[in-house]
């Protein structure tokens, strides 16, 4: 005698149930093997040109404010050249000091439109003046060139004295940084003439 029992057919309110969740999602109840996978699946940019997108507008946002932190001094997000104490320390005794070649340069330039601009208008003018002129802008670039050598030898002292070594590149950082018109110079100084630290600039009151 076989015990085994017919299978029992599915009830037409059965069918009518799954039917009716289907039509209500939309689409077939995934089964939990689907479901598994699709949680295993990386999120990633498929779209090329998003993913490039995307890394365009961090970049762009990196260097804004990478710029924004070289004028309000906030190292941690200046560009890696110009962090760490050493340079910090390297500004600040660069910016204390009235340095010739931040005074010559702008003066060197008005020199240099003058040459262009005199034989112009008076060539006879011109020569007599043109040997003074050679003889101010050799002068002026000497004694740049005797003050670059007295600042080296503060740097090398300061550093010395405060972390015990002298890295490679400071110097020359400084002797940059000291060519440089003092509004011009990034990151910004912030200390004045004399070692008294810079205010903050305020916002002006609303009228």
């Amino acid at each position: 005698m076989n015990s085994s029992q017919p299978p029992t057919p599915e009830s037409p309110a059965s069918r009518d149930t799954d039917a009716a969740r289907t039509a209500a999602k939309g689409r077939p109840t995934r089964s939990r093997k689907e479901a598994e996978a699709a949680r295993r699946r990386p999120l990633v940019v498929s779209d090329r040109k998003e993913a490039r997108r995307r890394d365009r507008e961090r970049s762009r946002t990196r260097q804004m404010e990478a710029q924004q932190a070289l004028v309000t001094g906030d190292e941690a997000k200046m560009p890696l050249q110009h962090r760490g104490p050493e340079r910090r320390r390297v500004r600040d005794l660069v910016d204390t000091r009235h340095n010739v070649a931040e005074y010559f340069f702008p003066v060197a330039l008005v020199f240099m439109i003058v040459a262009l601009v005199l034989p112009l208008i008076d060539q006879s003018l011109y020569l007599a003046m043109s040997t003074l002129l050679i003889a101010l802008l050799w002068g002026g670039i000497a004694i740049c060139v005797i003050d670059a050598f007295f600042l080296r030898r503060r740097l090398r002292a300061a550093l010395t004295e405060e972390f015990g070594e002298v890295k490679r590149g400071l110097v020359g950082y400084g002797i940059m940084r000291a060519i440089q018109i003092r509004r011009f110079r990034l990151p910004k100084p912030q200390v004045k003439h004399g070692g008294a630290p810079v205010e903050p600039k305020k916002s002006r009151a609303k009228r």
